[in-house]
């Protein structure tokens, strides 16, 4: 599913669908005058007014995903080894997936069970996923 994301992607991608309705909204509007003429001035207000509040709130979006990514917590995802961010207790890493927790009781598997499945089996352990 797409949604099974991160939150700091998850964050970007409502950003991202504001700004594009925000701009449809203005582009459509806009049309309204070429296909009514005079009477699609007030179809084009509304489009453009509706439109820029679409992408103010986008803006806002954007800016809070920024401020949040500032402050997250950076860590190695134990599967793909990639540098991610973590928002909260629970998160998914930003390239593979893999949910990541820092919480000991809603983890599967132990830093040092990873480690050892890590040295033991080589690339053929990796963590449980709910």
């Amino acid at each position: 599913m797409i949604f099974n994301q991160a939150k700091i992607n998850a964050f970007r991608l409502w950003g991202l669908l504001l700004t594009m309705l925000g701009m449809g909204l203005m582009v459509l509007g806009t049309a309204g005058i070429v296909f009514w003429g005079h009477a699609g001035k007030v179809f084009a207000a509304i489009g453009l007014v509706i439109g820029l509040i679409s992408m103010m709130g986008s803006l806002g979006i954007y800016f809070w995903a920024g401020m949040l990514s500032t402050s997250a917590l950076q860590l190695e995802c134990p599967e793909c080894h990639k540098l991610t961010k973590m928002l909260g207790k629970t998160d998914r890493c930003m390239f593979c997936r893999t949910i990541l927790t820092l919480d000991p009781n809603q983890a599967n598997m132990t830093p040092e069970e990873l480690q050892a499945a890590q040295q033991g089996q080589g690339a053929q352990a990796t963590p449980h996923h709910h």
